[in-house]
């Protein structure tokens, strides 16, 4: 028979075991914990791809590296080229300098010298011009020189006028007529058919004029310091004359000619020195590059040159002669030999290369450059990396040409 102490209390049930009565000792019940999927991860890795992508597609590129074709060639051949104009056009360039260098004199001595210089006498004329002795030509500054023998001047048109080239002797001594190039007209042609039909030009400075006490220098003086002023003066002009030589031209070695002058010296500041003075004048005749590019191409035999856009690269080894002469600033044409090795490359059109790639699959393209002359070399790039075909617009490709 249970009694009264053997029922336990519902309350402490828990605290015995579930037969024995004894207490449990494990401890409070710890509730489930619930699996949290993580969305938030996901999220961000989704938020990574997806910037990744659209970087990839915003700075996404289509671009052709282009190395152009360049060929070597030996060159032996004429050529005539023509001032301004035509397949072959040529400038004239010029550049003149003094220098001046301090020396001792031997006194002063009176001088009265009459200045003069050679001028060249143009004829438009289809009939041949006489001009008698003591024939006047005017500077625009009224300046009166003569020539001190006959002359007839050969017969000629607008385009390509007769000439001849003489010398000049000022009408008066003094240093006032040491003029420098200058255009000449005839006054005794004022008022008849011949006066704007027979003129000249000169291309040097007239010199020797002087008037007045003149300082004396010895000969053992001047003429190394003349030789040293020459010397000075040479590398000045080369590079005053490279410095305006247009941009897209040539100037080809032996193109040029300097010529130098013995000015009048002049008392210095100095007492016992006298200023010793000596002009360099240097002429060239320069090239549009691409014109004469073109030109020594289509003179090469077996070159298989097809007229294709080209440029001389500073490499060449030409040198240029010209048999008749450096031509005159009123020629209307030059003929020269170039002879030596011509280093050539073909000039590359990028809007040319961008049509022949836009639309095309990365293997098209490749396939289609080869039939480009002027392409020795094009890297195709295209980005994305899956990206394998060009827009179909040729401005959205970017063409960079590499420096042959």
């Amino acid at each position: 028979m249970r009694t009264i102490d053997d029922i336990i209390p519902p309350s402490r049930r828990k605290e015995t075991g579930p037969l024995t009565g004894e207490s449990d000792n494990r401890g409070p019940s710890r509730p489930r914990q619930s699996f949290a999927f993580p969305y938030k991860t996901l999220a961000v890795v989704a938020l990574v791809i997806l910037a990744s992508i659209g970087a990839l597609y915003y700075f996404s590129s289509a671009k052709v590296e282009i190395t152009p074709s360049t060929v070597s060639a030996a060159v032996q051949s004429s050529f005539t080229a023509s001032q301004g104009a035509g397949d072959l056009p040529y400038q004239i360039i010029t550049t003149q300098k003094v220098a001046t260098q301090s020396v001792a004199s031997n006194g002063t001595k009176m001088e009265n010298s009459s200045a003069s210089g050679s001028v060249t006498i143009y004829n438009t004329q289809p009939k041949a011009q006489r001009l008698i002795t003591n024939t006047r030509f005017a500077t625009t500054a009224g300046l009166i020189f003569r020539i001190h023998a006959a002359v007839t001047v050969p017969a000629g048109s607008a385009a390509n006028p007769g000439s001849v080239k003489v010398k000049v002797y000022a009408d008066k001594p003094g240093d006032s007529y040491n003029v420098g190039p200058s255009s000449f007209t005839i006054p005794g042609f004022a008022g008849t058919p011949q006066e704007n039909k027979v003129y000249a030009r000169s291309s040097e400075a007239m010199s020797g004029g002087s008037s007045g006490n003149v300082p004396v220098i010895d000969a053992s003086v001047a003429d190394p310091a003349r030789k040293a002023l020459i010397a000075a003066l040479a590398p000045e002009l080369t590079a005053s004359l490279q410095s305006q030589v247009p941009s897209g031209y040539v100037l080809v070695p032996g193109a040029a000619t300097t010529t130098f002058e013995d000015l009048a010296p002049t008392l210095s500041p100095t007492n016992g020195m006298a200023d010793l003075k000596e002009q360099g004048t240097m002429t060239a005749v320069v090239f549009p590059n691409a014109a004469l590019a073109k030109s020594i191409a289509s003179s090469v035999a077996g070159l298989d040159y097809q007229g294709e856009p080209l440029t001389l690269l500073p490499a060449s080894t030409l040198q240029l002669s010209a048999p008749a002469g450096m031509p005159s600033a009123e020629a209307s044409s030059f003929s020269f030999i170039l002879a030596g090795t011509a280093s050539l490359a073909y000039v590359v059109d990028p809007t040319r290369i961008a049509a022949a790639v836009a639309g095309k699959t990365r293997a098209a393209a490749e396939v289609a450059l080869t039939n480009y002359p002027e392409v020795k070399r094009a890297v195709i790039i295209l980005r994305p990396f899956w990206k394998q075909t060009f827009p179909q617009d040729p401005s959205s490709i970017a063409i960079t040409v590499a420096n042959p």
